[in-house]
């Protein structure tokens, strides 16, 4: 049983290592406003019931990613409850990220749902 739990934990990590980025575009696409880590974590507890992240500081490394490939912008402003807080927005080029992503997501999760179809 051992070997199953540890094949189920590695096809769990490699399939949410691509959709961690594309569930993060589109969170930040849907805020009203900037949102920094936490609140973004919050957001996919809230929604993922930890399906795609374990811990909320695997986000951060995503987010550094996005914005380092020109995907997000980001200020720090600080907290009068803490430490500075860096603000995470989605722009023109996340947009159109997020469209392109959304559309081989989609490809994707219809050819996965018709290939499992006949399993039982």
């Amino acid at each position: 049983m051992g070997d199953l739990d540890a094949h189920f934990r590695k096809f769990r990590r490699e399939l949410s290592s691509g959709t961690v980025s594309l569930a993060l575009l589109a969170i930040l696409a849907a805020a009203d406003e900037p949102m920094y880590g936490y609140q973004i974590a919050k957001r996919f507890e809230r929604n993922g019931d930890g399906v795609l992240i374990g811990k909320q500081s695997a986000l951060y490394p995503v987010l550094r990613t996005l914005e380092g490939n020109g995907l997000l912008d980001s200020h720090v402003e600080p907290s009068d409850s803490g430490p500075p807080r860096r603000y995470y927005r989605i722009n023109a080029n996340g947009r159109e990220a997020l469209r392109d992503w959304t559309s081989a997501w989609n490809s994707t999760r219809d050819f996965v749902d018709t290939a499992l179809e006949d399993v039982k």
